[in-house]
């Protein structure tokens, strides 16, 4: 990720490279870390909570995995599983069976019942690799690098890919009893692709549980072509819905929300569905699909501006070089369910690079280039996300969207680009936008008097992103019924010197109420637990009324296409209007 220097104001946004966003929304949008395991690190908040007589209260500091305390009912047996700080934490319960073998590339199953206690105290599988070769070298968010795994706490939860990957994690401060919590459920990041429920620390719901008095649930499910590969084009009917089965995952966890959620103190009638990056897009696509109506009440994207999903032609010529290279002819596919995982991954990797469009090729902002992800089906998937026929799918359905300042590019692992001269933001913004280079640079330096050369750069190239999410938010206002909220994140981490920018995945830390838990990228700082109380106030405001507003924010209106009205978070939080609107307007496509 590549950055600008200076901490950021409610004015001063940050950016997203307009040639690179769709490879890099799609395999960036997580990170690996962990939960619950390191949960002690941050001291607990709220009280211990006990549960409805039978289950004992736990004091501050005790953790307690018990057969008579911390044992729930699900439709498929009993599951046992452990109570920290008045927290009640479940990991890997199986919401569907295993998906290997003769499931592989079919509709999901419910799990196969079991008889006992089942132990839900790690965290389960994580879907095997698309491309077990692939590195991601370009400086954004790299894995690779030690500054993005220090500041996203990358790499502490454990993770075992395997198929058998459909488990759902819950955080609860009740069990047994008669509680109505509203529910959220996470939907991670890593676009279609990759990433899983355990990658970043900050994706543990135990503080948001604890101090928010809700129900958080996150899940595994499968992704790049064992969710996604469109066989339905090879003559074999069994593999019709093949292209979305990554999709029916979804429906299915969110059935078991349905069925089960009662029994861990939720409100199956107030679930949220909220997600980060690719994860914004899964929630884009559910709100898409007749098969999730009804299943989920409220809605929340963050950093997944995804317009268009796969066309079927698209995706049916990546799942024919996905054959070719495992040498099986059109309607000879018996094999598929038989071949080894690191086969499968090996030939998807290689089918993937060989159709990827050549570098230097203008960014695709509808994020539908040849990748993996979902196919517009007409059935699954009536339409393209925010389309109308898509829109009349969940017509009454609330949501908020919203972007980070500066996204993929700032300086995290790339401390020279913050040191950017004019004469290289000319010539930055000349190879992407040719002769719309100096209205560019004027409109940005009018946005953002006294910015940086980095900063007005980093502020166009995050543009389209930035455009696409306010799309999603516009027509959704425009098609009436339930309403839209735009936000823009905007802090900036004190560490390491203050140079790394708003980047991708940072929000998700303050939404789930983990400043203390991620104190790599908090700094534990006062003004980082103010701003966490805040932003998860409004996500939980929303997911008990609709309405993100709450008494600690200034009022947040409703976006309107006529005024854009956008949240902006930092330290003085405050609404604009027309955010951008110059940049915007010229870097829409011609």
């Amino acid at each position: 990720m590549e950055n600008p220097s200076g901490s950021p104001t409610p004015s001063s946004p940050g950016a997203l490279d307009r040639r690179g966003f769709v490879k890099h929304l799609a395999t960036l949008g997580a990170g690996l870390a962990a939960t619950a395991a390191l949960a002690g690190r941050a001291e607990a908040q709220g009280p211990a909570v006990g549960g409805d007589g039978r289950v004992p209260r736990v004091a501050r500091g005790r953790v307690i995995a018990s057969d008579r305390a911390t044992v729930v009912g699900t439709t498929a047996g009993k599951v046992r599983g452990f109570c920290r700080n008045g927290v009640y934490g479940f990991k890997g319960i199986p919401y569907g069976a295993s998906t290997s073998g003769a499931g592989r590339f079919m509709p999901p199953v419910a799990p196969e019942p079991w008889t006992g206690i089942r132990n839900a105290l790690q965290y389960g599988r994580t879907c095997p690799s698309g491309d077990p070769s692939h590195v991601v070298t370009d400086g954004r968010n790299r894995a690779d690098k030690d500054e993005d795994a220090f500041l996203l706490h990358r790499g502490s939860a454990e993770q075992q890919a395997g198929e058998d990957c459909l488990r759902a994690n819950v955080w609860t401060r009740e069990i047994n009893g008669s509680g109505r919590r509203p529910v959220l459920v996470f939907m991670h990041g890593g676009g279609f692709s990759g990433g899983c429920s355990q990658d970043l620390l900050s994706y543990d719901g135990a503080n948001l549980a604890r101090n928010q008095d809700v129900v958080v649930v996150n899940h595994n499910h499968r992704l790049n072509l064992y969710g996604y590969l469109n066989l339905s084009e090879q003559g074999d009917s069994r593999y019709a819905q093949s292209a979305n089965v990554g999709l029916l995952d979804l429906v299915l966890v969110l059935e078991w929300i349905r069925d089960n959620i009662a029994n861990f103190g939720g409100d199956p009638g107030r679930v949220t569905i909220f997600g980060q990056s690719g994860g914004g897009g899964k929630v884009a696509a559910l709100m898409a699909m007749p098969r999730a109506k009804g299943l989920f009440h409220r809605a929340i994207i963050e950093s997944g501006p995804y317009l268009r999903f796969s066309a079927p032609a698209d995706s049916a010529r990546l799942a024919d070089a996905v054959l070719a290279q495992l040498g099986l002819a059109k309607g000879r596919l018996e094999a598929l369910q038989t071949l080894p995982v690191s086969r499968l991954s090996a030939a998807a990797g290689a089918a993937l690079r060989q159709l990827s469009r050549p570098p230097g090729s203008p960014l695709r902002r509808d994020m539908a280039a040849l990748a993996w992800g979902p196919t517009v089906d007409g059935t699954l998937l009536v339409d393209h996300p925010f389309e109308p026929a898509a829109l009349a799918v969940s017509p009454d359905i609330p949501l908020i969207v919203g972007t980070n300042f500066h996204e993929f590019v700032n300086g995290v692992d790339n401390p020279e680009v913050t040191q950017m001269t004019e004469a290289d933001l000319r010539q930055r913004v000349l190879a992407a936008w040719g002769d719309r280079t100096d209205a560019l640079i004027a409109a940005y330096r009018t946005e953002y008097p006294g910015a940086s050369p980095f900063d007005v750069y980093a502020s166009i190239a995050v543009a389209p992103v930035r455009q696409a999410a306010f799309t999603q938010a516009a027509r959704k206002a425009a098609a009436g019924g339930a309403p839209a909220y735009e936000y823009l994140y905007a802090w900036r981490t004190p560490m390491l010197d203050d140079r790394p920018g708003v980047f991708h995945s940072s929000e998700v830390s303050f939404v789930m109420d983990n400043a203390a838990l991620c104190d790599q990228y908090s700094g534990h700082t006062p003004e980082a637990f103010a701003l966490a109380k805040k932003m998860s106030g409004a996500w939980v405001s929303f997911a008990r009324t609709g309405n993100p507003n709450h008494s600690a924010l200034p009022p947040w209106p409703a976006f309107t296409p006529e005024g854009c009205e956008t949240m902006v978070f930092n330290n003085a939080c405050a609404v604009r209007k027309n955010l951008e609107a110059e940049g915007r307007r010229l870097t829409a496509p011609a």
